[in-house]
């Protein structure tokens, strides 16, 4: 199976195989990520140039580009350094051509008295005069042919012309096989989309300044077909991890009983939606591999309570995992009088346990005594053994590997696996990254949550500010102040937040103010946070260490200082550590004027809406996938054509149709799903390849 289609070998070829690429052009194009002559079909023109003929420039509003036949009438040589004329006509009327530098014999060569030419280039007004300076095409009446009358304009680097550029790709498009259709039929004729190769033909030669839209049939097809081997791959993936057995693990919902039983406030309805699906997931013998997403305070941690008491009742164990220590100690705060509730044993592991503490709780746990566990990394451990682990958790899951993800499930068999994340993600980002998984959405809020009133203020009223956190924590009140990241350095992140913390102290009382930065040793930190949780501190002084998680319910007002330089979704995650109790929670978002009106619009959002979701698609409009989620560790798929921001309904489709067709045909064995393998080996998919050669 491994072996690439004989018919795309010419598109692996070295790049100088193409006309006009010797080994310094190849050097070029490498910034374009152009290496083999596949990449070049997949670098689509930007734009498009008109250069329909026309008899006379007249009546063109200028400056334009304009295409004209006309009769070379007058050369006039530069006085001193100025410019070189020709004056031309056309069918109607006169005008000069522009030439700066260059030389008598050469122009008088190809544009001699009387003649006649074609010529095409930007037509300009200067003194009411129009010219056109340095004419893109010169060409004899013979030559006409070769300007298309839309010319396409691709994006260049340096040593790349647009003449270079048109011609490897024309020599890369006339390599191109026809190859069999792995679109669905009735998806392709719904929406009208071109043959493959008829697709690329009409995309690199557009037949109108429209044809370079995203929305172009043949574009779009385009992008489909990057969506579609990418959802193939990720499919693939969950096929061949499903493959690994589950185990069914069907609830009696006698635990659950007691725990919904005990809590002042009936579930939401998103709450027990997403706890159906994932019972649903668990009673089947395959894996489950589900993404929980829920906004902040979408009460997460109830559904994964109740997630893992199915697993409780069914005979097993379950795990919760945290990426830090605070947010598991966090977490056992909030399951464990829930757990007493339901009559079941809870304990945490974290790097702390040492000794014989740790011996007693690892003996526990290996006899099935510790029915729930809740952890940080410490559970990795090789001396960590469960009785009978059948379903573990992992919290913000950005913050753990897949590798991890798998080492976990490695400590039962066939251990079902639910990731939750806080941190809303658009619905085309989550298609791209999470795509293996299943997802379920917690989009409302657990009854009693007061909005946060959100406003803005500028540095300038920094110490109204101050004064008017000291009488509100004088009422009993506690509060953040978020410091900002200046730059990605943690030496300077630290002086801001070190010269806030000393600032604050000397205005409102030592006492008073506690300090949290990354930088601290785990213990400080956890101390820092501590005094805070228990009331000791009334205002604690950090920077972003705490966007993640951390419950205080006394805690009512954020401050976030330098607000217009983090991006949207981290100030709704900060902005979501208050509002958690039953005081009514404010958020300060302090900005230095002047604001630049990108900042000001995000401010602006986050000051009408506690919308997760709603915010993570503006941040998305705003900053571009990469940025969104940091492209270094985003896992994201580069797309060459297709653009994740505006398609996002595509990839659904595409999705929706991958999983269709492994289902049909696992091994892609049938006419469709061969030519589904072209489009992987064409799409540089070599991983899903070994994937089907190995399943």
């Amino acid at each position: 199976m491994s072996t690439r289609p004989e018919a795309l070998f010419p598109l692996f070829a070295k790049l100088e195989s193409l006309d006009g690429i010797g080994p310094k052009t190849a050097k070029h194009m490498e910034a374009l990520r152009v290496l083999l002559p596949r990449d070049l079909l997949f670098v689509l023109p930007q734009g498009a140039i008109d250069r329909r003929r026309r008899d006379t420039i007249l009546g063109l509003t200028l400056p334009s580009v304009a295409t004209v036949e006309v009769t070379v009438m007058r050369h006039t040589p530069p006085r001193n350094r100025g410019a070189y004329r020709i004056q031309v006509a056309d069918a109607e009327t006169t005008f000069d051509l522009i030439f700066f530098h260059a030389k008598a014999p050469y122009l008088e060569r190809i544009l001699p008295v009387g003649a006649r030419r074609l010529i095409s280039g930007r037509l300009e007004l200067y003194d009411g005069q129009a010219q056109m300076p340095h004419p893109d095409h010169i060409l004899a009446e013979d030559e006409a042919d070769e300007i298309p009358d839309f010319e396409p304009v691709y994006p260049l680097t340096a040593g790349i012309t647009q003449k270079l550029m048109a011609k490897a790709a024309a020599s890369a498009l006339a390599l191109t096989p026809d190859l069999a259709e792995w679109i669905d039929p009735s998806q392709k004729s719904l929406a009208e989309w071109p043959d493959w190769r008829a697709a690329l033909q009409q995309a690199h030669n557009p037949d109108s300044t429209a044809a370079v839209s995203p929305f172009d049939p043949a574009r779009t097809r385009l992008a489909y077909d990057e969506f579609l081997a990418h959802q193939l791959t990720l499919a693939l993936a969950r096929m061949r991890e499903r493959k690994t057995r589950g185990r069914a693990s069907i609830g009696t919902g006698a635990l659950s009983k007691k725990v919904l039983a005990a809590l002042p406030y009936s579930p939401t309805g998103a709450q027990s939606r997403a706890v159906a699906e994932i019972a649903a997931d668990m009673a089947t013998g395959e894996r489950m591999s589900r993404l929980l997403q829920g906004d902040v305070g979408s009460g997460k941690t109830l559904v994964g309570l109740l997630a893992l008491l199915i697993a409780v009742e069914a005979g097993g164990q379950g795990v919760m995992m945290a990426p830090t220590e605070i947010l598991a100690r966090q977490h056992l705060e909030g399951l464990a009088p829930l757990a007493d509730a339901a009559g079941v044993r809870l304990d945490i592991l974290t790097g702390r346990d040492k000794g014989a503490d740790r011996r007693a709780k690892l003996a526990a746990l290996a006899a099935g005594e510790i029915r729930i566990l809740v952890g940080t990394h410490a559970v990795f451990q090789d001396d960590v053994v469960f009785a009978d682990l059948r379903l573990a958790i992992i919290d913000e899951q950005h913050k753990f590997g897949v590798r991890q993800r798998l080492q976990l499930g490695q400590k039962g068999q066939g251990v079902d696996i639910l990731v939750m994340t806080a941190t809303p993600i658009p619905r085309s980002l989550s298609l791209a990254q999470y795509g293996d998984m299943d997802i379920s959405v917690l989009d409302e809020k657990p009854p009693g949550r007061k909005p946060v009133q959100t406003s803005l203020a500028s540095t300038e009223r920094m110490e109204e500010v101050i004064a008017h956190l000291d009488r509100a924590t004088r009422d009993g009140k506690q509060a953040y102040w978020v410091c900002p990241l200046v730059e990605e350095s943690e030496s300077v992140d630290l002086t801001s937040a070190e010269q806030r913390f000393k600032h604050l102290r000397a205005r409102l009382g030592e006492a008073r103010v506690g300090l949290v930065h990354g930088q601290m040793p785990p213990d400080q930190k956890d101390a820092a946070m501590a005094a805070f949780q228990r009331g000791e501190t009334d205002i604690l002084v950090a920077t972003t260490v705490i966007e993640v998680g951390v419950n205080v319910p006394n805690a009512s007002i954020m401050v976030i200082e330098r607000a217009e330089i983090f991006g949207l979704a981290q100030l709704h995650q900060l902005r979501g550590r208050v509002g958690r109790g039953s005081a009514q929670s404010t958020c300060l978002l302090m900005y230095q004027p002047p604001i630049a009106d990108s900042g000001l619009k995000r401010l602006t959002l986050l000051r009408e809406t506690e919308d997760g979701f709603r915010i993570a698609e503006a941040d998305l409009g705003m900053r571009g996938a990469g940025d969104l989620i940091g492209t270094a560790q985003s896992g994201l798929p580069r797309f060459r054509i297709a653009d994740l921001e505006h398609q996002t309904d595509l990839m659904a489709i595409a999705q929706s149709d991958a999983r269709s067709l492994l289902a049909r045909d696992p091994k892609l064995e049938s006419p469709r799903g061969k030519a589904a393998r072209s489009l992987l080996w064409l799409m540089g998919q070599d991983e899903a390849i070994r994937l089907i050669s190995v399943g």
